[in-house]
């Protein structure tokens, strides 16, 4: 069931007076139905315009089920002309690029590209909430923004893995880089069309695939954006897919880990790093010290003890296997031959999707099979297709006996393509661009220490003082990979605009926890979000309230 409020997006934002200040205004030129009838007609060589359609304003819904609570969330949404199109591939057997761009009626001079996740092949609309965005907050379309995304490249099909794409040269490099920017200048030229000027600065925000998207188009297009948030990005897309390969096959025979385990781990952790950060409030606010200090050997089984109240050894070793680094026999893009490996804390988040912790992503409801099963880990499924897909592309191989020195020129050119691990942001500060980074400490899809390690060799490429001025890092403890678990929800989207436009640097922020419930969103909790390497502290008073903490280091 869905529920609706009364609130439309055309007066949604104004209503609440959270509009962001509209410096370079404008409208669709002339009569909205046939200024979006003058953008059906657009075409530009490969480009096409299949649809463009005047939607009317609609009103916010919320889902009772979703795979991630922002995505129960329909936002309200003004009166806007909604333009599909696609760009015809140069291989016959590649597929198109398929884009989505939404045109406001009433428009604020900004845009917004939205990343994808996953392995893509669905198309992002850009008409739901960005990340991190909290839920109270209008969409960035009702708030003026023009907005849009892409399927990368590639669309995946009911019963296939969602790696079958990578087979094809064009639709892998459309998935690693072309697309996104081949999109972003299509909505530029859009706006024009529709507008009569490009916009006054362009935005991109993506989470998971959408964050290495983010960092991609700094490092590669640093002349394309002025303010770019990356959630969670897959930094070292090359170590991530072997990394956990590695750890599903860790758990298989006698390693996995069932559920039962898995709050027994969680519990061990809660117990031995709850008060590091000064308070006893079922939340490891400090998960840095606690990585240091947790060892799972303490849960080892005794002799003749058996049952879910202990560990067996195999088990231990898949544990110490997750938190280790991988290490490649050779190096990758821009020198690293690694991955770092995960953290503690937020183990036995519940598992609903690509919500949760270990459940989710790691150790399944079922140890891992060939072919991958859809109850097992989602890091299991798309690691080992990845290796057969991707890397070996050979659909049939056995990922127990994969080596990597036997597909080293592949793993290679794969990391070039795909890995924005390049600390080199020079050319992008120089363009004025803004950029924040967040990593969720309890995420187990990909390692929040990735990032942390990235933007460590950004600050010694360019210098901290220097990094300071363009590119901020924030670490948001007890966090899963989609914003569950702990406060996740901040206005990243006002914090870039306030940076990029009034020269505002972000300093420590703060992070909330909301109901999904229309319309008030309330916050249950709220926590400092800090700026790394410093962590919330408590102080004194509510723990559910973030002036009881402060950021230490």
């Amino acid at each position: 069931m869905i529920r609706k409020s009364a609130l439309a997006g055309a007066s949604l934002c104004a209503l609440l007076g959270t509009c962001p200040a509209f410096a370079a205004a404008g409208k669709l030129i002339g009569d909205p139905a046939a200024a979006c009838a003058n953008i059906a007609a657009y075409a530009q060589g490969d480009v096409k315009i299949d649809s463009a359609t005047l939607q009317q304003p609609s009103q916010l819904a919320v889902a009772e089920r979703g795979p991630t609570p922002a995505a129960r969330i329909t936002p309200a949404n003004p009166a806007f002309c909604k333009a599909l199109g696609h760009i015809e591939p140069r291989d016959k057997a590649a597929p198109p690029i398929n884009f989505q761009v939404n045109l406001p009626v009433e428009w604020n001079g900004r845009s917004l590209q939205y990343g994808g996740g996953g392995f893509n092949g669905v198309l992002i609309t850009g008409l739901g909430l960005p990340p991190a965005h909290p839920y109270d907050r209008p969409s960035p379309l009702a708030q003026g923004f023009v907005t849009y995304g892409t399927d990368s490249g590639h669309q995946t099909k009911q019963g296939e893995p969602p790696q079958v794409f990578a087979l094809n040269d064009e639709a892998f490099l459309n998935f690693a880089h072309v697309s996104y920017k081949r999109v972003r200048d299509v909505a530029v030229a859009l706006m024009i069309r529709a507008y009569g000027r490009g916009p006054d600065k362009l935005y991109f925000m993506g989470s998971s695939e959408g964050g290495r998207e983010a960092l991609t188009m700094a490092q590669r297009y640093p002349n394309d954006f002025d303010g770019i948030f990356a959630r969670v990005p897959v930094i070292n897309w090359a170590g991530l897919q072997h990394a956990g390969l590695r750890s599903g096959l860790a758990t298989m025979g006698e390693g996995w880990i069932n559920p039962a385990r898995v709050k027994l781990v969680a519990d061990a952790v809660l117990k031995a790093c709850d008060e590091i950060d000064g308070v006893k409030d079922g939340l490891v606010e400090n998960p840095v010290a606690c990585k240091a200090k947790f060892r799972p050997q303490t849960l080892r089984c005794a002799k003749d003890q058996v049952g879910d109240s202990c560990l067996g050894d195999s088990q231990i070793k898949a544990i110490d296997t997750l938190y280790s680094t991988y290490k490649f026999p050779f190096a990758l893009a821009n020198g690293l031959d690694d991955y770092p490996g995960w953290g503690v804390s937020g183990e036995n988040i519940p598992a609903f999707g690509p919500t949760g912790g270990w459940i989710s992503w790691w150790v399944g409801t079922t140890p891992p099979a060939q072919p991958p099963a859809p109850a097992n880990g989602i890091a299991w499924i798309y690691g080992a297709g990845g290796i057969q897909y991707v890397f070996a592309r050979d659909p049939k191989l056995d990922v127990t006996k994969y080596r990597p020195q036997d597909h080293r020129k592949r793993i290679i050119e794969v990391s070039k393509l795909m890995d924005s691990t390049n600390p080199d942001l020079s050319k992008f500060e120089a363009h004025g661009g803004k950029l924040i980074m967040l990593e969720h400490m309890a995420d187990y899809a990909q390692s929040p220490y990735a990032g942390i390690r990235y933007f460590g060799n950004v600050q010694r490429t360019l210098g901290k003082s220097r990094t300071a001025r363009f590119a901020r890092l924030y670490t948001a403890p007890g966090v899963d990979h989609v914003g569950s678990g702990a406060p996740a929800n901040v206005d990243m989207l006002g914090a870039l605009v306030d940076w990029v436009e009034n020269g505002k640097a972000p300093g420590d922020l703060v992070v909330a926890e909301q109901k999904v419930e229309a319309p008030a969103f309330s916050t249950v909790r709220a926590l400092p979000l800090c700026e790394w390497p410093a962590w919330p502290r408590y102080k004194s008073g509510d723990v559910n309230s973030a002036a009881s903490f402060t950021c230490a280091k």
